[in-house]
């Protein structure tokens, strides 16, 4: 299942990134991808605040994992933007994706590679003359009802 969007500007990421955060169920997880700019950690911090989070969300570009476990569910925010092959092991990102209790949202999410769970909704960003593209493709049970719910 697959649903493709154009966002004509950021007001409307942040609304379907405050739907997607509502819909949310734990445990999920939702891959990100696209270049440079096309609004991951716009629609990163837009589910984290549709979760209840209040204030900035910063992109865990250094730190690469922001925990945000006030929420319900809990948010675990990634990006892998600087993660090579050999940082992933010290990540721990097995353990994260593992939390049945909590949502990831991984920016960059093909520096993952293997270790991404199968069950999980990937979102694909991209520039467009009229704003955005976004095409979200769910795999496995968990993410096509999380789909359907977006519908």
């Amino acid at each position: 299942m697959t649903v493709h969007l154009t966002l004509p500007d950021e007001a409307a990421t942040l609304a379907f990134a405050s739907r997607l955060g509502r819909a949310l169920r734990a445990p999920m997880t939702v891959a990100l991808h696209g270049p440079l700019g096309a609004g991951k950690t716009t629609l990163a911090g837009g589910v984290i605040r549709a979760l209840g989070h209040r204030g900035a969300v910063p992109s865990p570009t250094f730190a690469m994992v922001n925990e945000y476990r006030r929420l319900v569910p809990p948010v675990y925010h990634m990006d892998l933007y600087r993660a090579g092959p050999e940082d992933l092991p010290g990540l721990a990102l097995e353990d994260y994706f593992a939390d049945e209790a909590a949502v990831c949202v991984v920016e960059w999410a093909e520096n993952a590679g293997a270790l991404l769970p199968s069950d999980r909704l990937d979102v694909v960003l991209g520039h467009r003359p009229d704003g955005r593209s976004l095409s979200a493709r769910a795999h496995g049970p968990r993410a096509a009802a999380l789909l359907a719910r977006l519908r």
